[in-house]
């Protein structure tokens, strides 16, 4: 799975570029074989203008929301974006500037405004963004573009217009959510989010949304597991930046050497905090679950981490993912080398705790009753990250499961998409010059029964081709090529999304 490939040509600069929205969708052209079954929408997000006016955005989550569709239909592929109208976005474009502090670039009082209004607006707080490019998914019958603050954004899947904003503390106790809820069989959505606890303290609120309302986190089918990680926010600083200007949210996390990292257990029915389960191991970073499961009394946690305590985001600003080749890889060297792990919980005590025997995982009980974990670690290349992770989730999620899909990070730099057997540590993957992908989605085959029956889909980036955007369609089993459809346009870089199948007649 570690890629070789070099980018000299530092064309993977050409994702991180200001796009326009079309007015109507293109039609793409197809080589290979589409399978007839795969009919359906596939819906992705991320930033889409790097810049307002003369002032850039400056970091990788600043970019302002853009919705990309990919239509398949009978044969047929077309594809269509549009920039979703947030209170962010609209006065960006009215204004001509950044007017909303986003996650790493700071918003400024009007400079055409006199002294005394230019004072006042200073001091009067930053706003919380709206800017919903990270994901979107579905709640009920509708859809919503997310961030990781207390706003969704209602979005029409069709025509991709922008519903309404939607402010979630209006109806749960949460600051923010995660953009990655989990979704179960019947409908009902969990997710995971934060509040200003007692005494300056930040707390966390899971939230469940039933299905009769009518998908950051671990769940099994009777777990939730959410991982505490050493970079925090702190909450001083946080809520001064509401008070004077230039600060933004990047600048309010801070890193703690000694606390190491801890995962913490709630039950799912009765909702309960298992205080007494205290677990904790070596610092690191994680973004992104892969999986988590229930098996003899274990818990069972897969992780795409990031080892030590620096803050990975630090590295993902523009001006860093923009640089010539040689720059980037010299820069990412001094980043936290990126692991697959597999960490196991034991809900009884003992010893040496974990007697599963496909995992050399290990959890020792120490005197002041805690619980410290070693993890086995499913995949490690030198600056090569296993992110973005996808399973079967409609057959996997909370089960014991043997694949995973990601995207292959090549010093930052996405370069491949990969198959990782997380039982035998054997890898697959899909490479070709000059090309940049994006997040893989596992699409099952209709009425499958093998875990990977099923497509892998990925708009990839290759500058300098006729058509240098496409829609590539994996077979999931091998990972070869079945079909890919080009469309005559630079596609942006893209986070996370979600395949809306046709519905059934």
């Amino acid at each position: 799975m570690v890629s070789r490939v070099e980018h000299p040509a530092a064309g993977y600069r050409k994702i991180f570029d200001t796009v326009e929205e079309l007015n109507e969708p293109i039609p793409a052209e197809i080589s290979g074989v589409l399978p007839p079954w795969l009919q359906g929408s596939l819906l992705r997000m991320g930033p889409g203008l790097f810049e307002v006016g003369d002032e850039p955005f400056h970091h990788l989550f600043d970019g302002q929301a853009i919705i990309h569709k990919f239509d398949l239909k009978d044969g047929q592929v077309t594809y269509h974006r549009k920039f979703i109208r947030t209170d962010a976005y609209i006065r960006a474009m009215t204004e001509n500037r950044v007017v909303i502090t986003e996650f790493g670039t700071a918003a400024y009082p009007d400079p055409c405004k006199n002294i005394f209004s230019r004072f006042f607006t200073y001091f009067k707080g930053i706003e919380v963004t709206d800017n919903c490019m990270v994901n979107i998914y579905p709640i009920g019958e509708d859809f919503y573009a997310v961030t990781e603050t207390n706003y969704i954004t209602k979005v029409d899947p069709d025509t991709l217009e922008t519903v309404k904003k939607v402010d979630l503390c209006k109806y749960v106790s949460v600051n923010g959510v995660t953009a990655h809820p989990h979704t179960e069989a019947d409908g009902t959505i969990y997710n995971i989010g934060n509040c200003f606890g007692k005494n300056m303290s930040l707390a966390y609120n899971i939230v469940k949304i039933p299905p009769a309302q009518k998908g950051g986190f671990g769940m099994t089918s009777n777990y939730f597991v959410f991982v505490e990680q050493p970079v925090k926010i702190n909450l001083l600083k946080f809520l001064s930046a509401w008070s004077v200007r230039g600060t933004t949210y990047m600048d309010c996390f801070e890193s703690n050497e000694s606390m190491g990292t801890w995962f913490h257990l709630a039950t799912k029915n009765p909702a309960d905090y298992l205080k007494n389960h205290k677990f904790r191991t070596s610092a690191f970073n994680v973004f992104h679950h892969i999986n988590t499961y229930e098996e003899e009394g274990f818990v069972v946690v897969d992780l795409c981490t990031w080892k030590g305590h620096d803050f990975v985001y630090n590295y993902l600003y523009l001006a860093n993912l923009r640089k010539e080749w040689e720059e980037v890889k010299r820069a990412a060297v001094k980043a936290p080398q990126p692991e697959v792990r597999r960490y196991v919980l034991p809900l009884d005590r003992g010893k040496n705790l974990v007697s599963l025997s496909y995992t050399t995982a290990t959890a020792v009980l120490h005197s002041d009753g805690t619980i410290w974990l070693e993890p086995e670690v499913l995949f490690s290349g030198p600056r090569q990250a296993f992110e973005f992770p996808q399973i079967n989730y409609s057959q996997c999620s909370g089960k014991k499961y043997s694949f995973a899909y990601g995207l292959g990070l090549n010093h930052f730099i996405p370069d491949r998409i990969v198959k990782l057997n997380v039982q035998t540590k054997e890898t697959r993957a899909w490479q070709e010059d000059d090309c940049y992908p994006s997040e893989p989605l596992f699409v099952p085959t209709p009425g499958a029964t093998k875990e990977d029956d099923g497509v892998l889909l990925s708009i990839v980036v290759k500058p300098g081709a006729e058509r240098p955007g496409f829609l590539l369609v994996l077979d999931a089993v091998e990972l070869k090529e079945l079909a890919r459809a080009e469309v005559n346009t630079i596609i942006p870089v893209t986070l996370h999304g979600m395949f809306r199948p046709k519905p059934s007649s």
